[in-house]
């Protein structure tokens, strides 16, 4: 069935535009050897990978000075060529095609670093109403459906609300950062967080601002502990 589209619809990669070959998905060989995956040694509590070698647990200077909210953070790779080009065709560009490769991204980082059994639901990061208007869909929401379905887990879609517009963070301190996002979400539907393990899922991560301020909103509105996993580290 795959050759017969390949043959009447070819496949681009997402990531470079050119062709793909037998692999599956939207992403080239080539692409997809270009991608850099977060590996050891990294934070045990944000998952941000440092240089050099480092034989022991550690948790890192920004996590011991402003511990996040969350229980623990992960991420599939590093925000950086073919993959950084795929988000942000997928992000802005409407390229849902290429959200099967990186929920596959997405499920593999889930699967390595967390019992699945010790998730209760996913959840996603939300974006406020005006701007998921214009954008007409959530990237956070279909990376989160994608990897709900393939863990077997309940999608907690209604759990999490952004209450005031934020501007972007691109050019933002760590500080600044945490600063623009305190209060920007809100928990709703809370009986279906209460005493659940969330895995709270986004595109990319940063300094983990965003992630930590809806960490806290979950855990204050009952969930007992929440994990992130997103597809990217920035």
């Amino acid at each position: 069935m795959r050759a017969w589209l390949d043959l009447f619809y070819p496949r681009v990669c997402a990531a470079c535009g050119g062709p793909v070959g037998d692999e599956p998905g939207h992403l080239c060989w080539d692409c997809l050897a270009g991608i850099t995956y977060v590996k050891s040694p990294y934070c045990s509590l944000c998952g941000d990978p440092v240089e050099g070698r480092i034989d022991h647990e550690f948790v890192c200077y920004n996590c011991t000075s402003t511990p996040p909210h969350f229980d623990r953070a992960r991420s599939a790779a590093r925000y950086a060529g073919p993959l950084q080009n795929v988000l942000r065709e997928f992000k802005y560009r409407q390229s849902l095609w290429a959200g099967r490769d990186l929920v596959r991204l997405l499920t593999a980082c889930t699967e390595a670093h967390y019992d699945p059994a010790q998730v209760d639901a996913v959840c996603f990061v939300p974006l406020y109403p005006a701007r998921q208007r214009d954008r007409e869909y959530n990237q956070a929401e279909r990376l989160a459906r994608g990897l709900a379905r393939r863990l077997g887990k309940p999608l907690l879609g209604r759990c999490l609300a952004r209450v005031r517009p934020t501007p972007t963070q691109t050019h933002l301190t760590a500080r600044a950062r945490a600063t623009n996002v305190a209060g920007a979400f809100r928990a709703r539907w809370t009986r279906r967080l209460k005493g659940r393990r969330v895995l709270l899922v986004d595109d990319v991560m940063t300094t983990g601002a965003t992630v930590s301020e809806c960490a806290r909103v979950l855990k204050e509105a009952g969930a007992a502990a929440v994990y992130v996993v997103t597809v990217a580290r920035g």
